[in-house]
């Protein structure tokens, strides 16, 4: 059988998730910017996501907090801004102009065509007048540094304009031109999410001029982007592939060729691995627990997702629209959920307990004490909630 034809099983797989995703206990990371390299992006649409997945996978969670608002806020090791699917995440620094270029410009394009169209449609002013409040808007934040949407009013007052959207519709509303422009100005890149108005749960934040980057040719930046993503998760389907990215399935195949991915084949069909990585990985020498949260990369990380999470246990750990909820991981599958109490106490349920005996509860019970124990007095509820954290959390 030759190289191309590679069988990659699913406990390779899970060897690999171990390893490169920062979980096992020896491949725990140091930095909060290690652990974004080695997974290429963080969910970031919820706050408290990146700093739950940070903690989970560093040796010294105890600096979790401080560590990671200095990558984000003071040293911009670490950027939040829109990437694939128009979701936030956050991403490396050196990869924004990879993320802009591959998956923002479209975006972006679509963004602005949209505002300029509902605002037409509502008789605000036109695109010129638009061109101008941005351009005054982003002088103003430069010169700040950081600024709410209120902040940036004040020094340029026609953010505060307002208009109907969908008038005479069931979803009409009155959107303010502040929000939805700092909302384009945030997919083409110009702008970026900066310090929380409260602590590092909350959703209120402040803006920033986005760090400069050069700026790509599209499929250079797609190329690069699957490379980096099908290195720390391949193997991956050409399917999961296309989900992580929310390109076009051209675009998947182009990218897949002018890196020169290798076939290889897995349970649900052919998959792919970045050339060079077709040799066998080993798994780790020591059995590993991990507790993450609710939109985690890892758990998020994959389309097809049977290999590391049994199909009964989605109901209990996904809510209506497919975000996953806080899971509990035992040697490279979810086997259960976890939640915090308003009292600060961690706790969980599982829901597999094939193979799971008492050094599996032991350790799952470790890496909640040790949750808890760089959580502090902080009180984290997920952004979307799932029936089983719902159940848990009471």
């Amino acid at each position: 059988m030759g190289d191309a034809e590679r069988y990659i099983g699913v406990a390779e797989r899970r060897a690999r998730l171990a390893s490169r995703h920062r979980l096992a206990g020896a491949a725990r990371a140091g930095s909060p910017e290690e652990v974004a390299g080695s997974l290429v992006a963080l969910h970031g649409t919820d706050p408290a996501t990146v700093y739950l997945a940070v903690g989970a996978r560093l040796a010294d969670p105890a600096r979790t907090v401080a560590e990671t608002g200095r990558a984000l806020y003071e040293d911009r090791a670490l950027v939040r801004m829109h990437g694939m699917r128009h979701t936030v995440f956050v991403f490396p620094t050196d990869l924004t102009a990879v993320v802009h270029a591959s998956t923002g410009l479209a975006v972006a394009a679509r963004e602005r065509a949209a505002l300029l169209k509902h605002m037409a449609t509502a008789g605000a002013p036109d695109a010129a007048w638009l061109k101008e409040v941005e351009e005054s808007a982003l002088a103003a934040l430069a010169l700040r540094g950081q600024a709410t949407a209120a902040e940036l009013a004040e020094d340029e007052p026609r953010l505060r304009e307002q208009f109907v959207y969908a008038a005479g519709k069931s979803y009409e509303g009155l959107h303010t031109v502040s929000t939805r422009l700092l909302k384009v100005l945030g997919v083409e890149g110009k702008v970026v999410r900066g310090r929380p108005l409260g602590s590092w749960t909350s959703s209120q934040f402040r803006w920033a001029v986005a760090p400069a980057h050069p700026e790509l040719d599209p499929a250079e930046a797609q190329s690069a982007l699957l490379r980096r993503w099908l290195t720390a998760c391949g193997p991956a389907t050409e399917d999961d592939l296309k989900w992580w990215t929310g390109w076009r399935v051209t675009d998947v195949r182009r990218a897949l060729a002018a890196i020169g991915a290798r076939p290889v084949t897995l349970d649900e069909g052919p998959g792919y691995v970045v050339d060079g990585d077709l040799g066998p990985v080993a798994g780790p020498a020591e059995p590993w627990a991990a507790l993450l949260p609710g939109l985690d990369p890892t758990a998020m990380g994959w389309r097809q997702r049977d290999w590391y999470l049994a199909p009964e246990l989605r109901p209990a750990l996904f809510d209506g629209s497919g975000n996953v909820g806080p899971t509990v991981w035992w040697n490279g599958r979810v086997i259960g959920a976890w939640a915090q109490r308003p009292d600060g106490e961690v706790v969980w349920r599982l829901l597999d307990t094939q193979g799971v005996g008492r050094d599996a509860e032991a350790a799952i019970a470790a890496e909640a004490g040790r949750l808890r124990g760089w959580l502090g007095a902080t009180r984290v509820t997920p952004r979307f909630r799932t029936p089983l954290e719902k159940e848990l959390a009471r």
